[in-house]
């Protein structure tokens, strides 16, 4: 019996060595936190910079074009759009050193640009390799891969024609046109007076080459050239046509009161808020509208799209189309809202 009870106490100090881990056994590993990754930018995509050197700032028609560059910045917080523009459309070389300095920033991806010398900037882009989109007027190089604008010719014509319809509903039985014109030489210009000639002559009416008044685009001097040409013609003028708005309000505004010209149809460019108001006013009569604030927007659009490797079709044309007073009201209000 004792022999029993000894054995059982064996064996039962055994059990209790055991269980006070006599016998060794191994801890479960420690599980490691996954390695940190850099989160990535808010907005998923690559960051750019885009360089916008326009004709100018200090107009109203360039604040729509602005107003478009910017609002592709708002819309996507990777491009970066740093936006610029001579004080006049005649201080070439103002542009120039713009050009000339943005070219040479290491930082910058990517160009939209509206030349005011397009044979100039040609020659000033030679050999870049980043990203060239012209807007408002084209760059012939290779350098450019896309121009972002209005056919000019064309929205010449669709404005010229408009006019002559409007002349000849005025009581005008001699459809004469007689422009005043922007900068002598500037393509868009020229571009413009072509279309503007194409469309009064397609309605049956005669441009009066022999005596284009150039303004260089520029209120004060088409006042200037609107006096000159009430005294050579003080029979009146069925037309007078111009390269921009400023100049068209301008004119209206020199004529008012000279009884052989209160039928007569200012015709203008652009369809700026100030024309619109002109045209409800009854002093501009019509004015052909251009997409500024597309422009400006699908200009900075390309050159992203360019970045990324997309082939940009050679023109994106931004359409015209024609304010007069029953379209001005609606065309006011939605140009105040692309500013608000």
């Amino acid at each position: 019996m004792k022999k029993y009870l000894a054995m059982i106490l064996a064996l039962a100090m055994a059990l209790s060595l055991a269980a006070c881990g006599g016998s060794k056994t191994e801890a479960p590993a420690k599980t490691e936190e996954p390695a940190k990754t850099e989160e990535p930018a808010a907005s998923g995509e690559q960051e750019y910079n885009i360089s916008v050197i326009l004709k100018t700032t200090s107009s109203e028609y360039w604040g729509y074009v602005v107003a478009g560059a910017e609002a592709y910045m708002a819309d996507h917080p990777n491009v970066k759009v740093e936006i610029k523009g001579a004080t006049s459309e005649t201080a070439y070389d103002e542009q120039q050193n713009m050009i000339e300095t943005d070219m040479n920033n290491a930082d910058i991806d990517g160009y939209v640009i509206a030349p005011l010398q397009a044979d100039m900037v040609a020659n000033m882009i030679k050999g870049q390799t980043k990203p060239i989109v012209a807007v408002d007027t084209n760059i012939t190089a290779p350098e450019v891969l896309s121009f972002v604008g209005t056919s000019n010719e064309d929205a010449g014509k669709l404005g010229g024609e408009a006019a002559a319809k409007l002349a000849k509903e005025r009581g005008w039985e001699e459809i004469k046109c007689i422009e005043i014109a922007g900068v002598q030489g500037d393509s868009t210009n020229e571009a413009r007076m072509k279309g503007y000639a194409a469309g009064i002559e397609a309605a049956g009416g005669t441009f009066l080459y022999d005596e284009i008044q150039y303004a260089n685009a520029v209120a004060d001097q088409a006042v200037t050239c609107m006096e000159a040409i009430m005294q050579n013609h003080p029979e009146g003028i069925a037309v007078i046509c111009a390269n921009n708005d400023d100049m068209a309000m301008a004119a209206a505004r020199a004529a008012a009161g000279n009884e052989a010209y209160k039928n007569t149809v200012f015709l203008g460019f652009d369809g700026i808020q100030s024309a619109c108001k002109s045209i409800l006013a009854g002093e501009e009569t019509m004015s052909v509208c251009q997409a500024g604030y597309d422009m400006g927007y699908q200009s900075v659009d390309a050159v992203v799209r360019a970045l990324q490797g997309e082939k940009l079709d050679s023109f994106i044309e931004a359409k015209a189309s024609i304010v007069d007073p029953d379209s001005a009201q609606a065309r006011l209000e939605l140009l105040q809202g692309y500013l608000a």
